[in-house]
């Protein structure tokens, strides 16, 4: 294996939406689930709360994890961890400097399948307990 990464991500949930953030790639809308990469030597739930906070200029509390999936594509390898959140303080809005996405989303749970969600776990997000948080590799939409 040429690369493994890991990349934390935080489901927000607000009645029955959950936030992402709006890419696009070729023409194709992709909707990322807030967070980002690991820097070396930082912790799981501190690297959640900086891509926060760098991306979405707000402060996040981090709970419990809600599932781990892996990404195999070429040669890359992204272990994906993904915890339960919440705000804090702050709105989310868009920092230009930290994120090269496009807008804030709340996507409606009841119709999350129809959206190409990064890390692709649309059919986890509706769930409240997961028997084993390790979901194994997922596969991943690319454009």
């Amino acid at each position: 294996m040429d690369n493994l990464k890991v990349r934390v991500a935080g489901v927000i949930k607000e009645g029955n939406k959950v936030l992402t953030m709006r890419y696009n790639y070729g023409g194709v809308d992709v909707f990322a689930l807030p967070g980002g990469n690991l820097e070396f030597g930082e912790e799981l739930k501190e690297a959640l709360k900086r891509e926060f906070f760098e991306e979405l200029q707000i402060e996040i509390e981090v709970g419990e994890e809600l599932l781990t999936a892996e990404v195999i594509r070429e040669n890359e390898q992204t272990l994906h961890q993904v915890y339960d959140c919440r705000i804090i303080k702050g709105e989310p809005t868009l920092n230009p400097q930290e994120t090269s996405s496009l807008e804030v989303c709340w996507l409606d749970l009841d119709k999350i399948d129809e959206y190409n969600l990064y890390p692709n776990i649309n059919i986890y997000l509706g769930k409240r307990n997961l028997a084993d948080n390790y979901v194994g590799v997922i596969e991943q939409k690319w454009f």
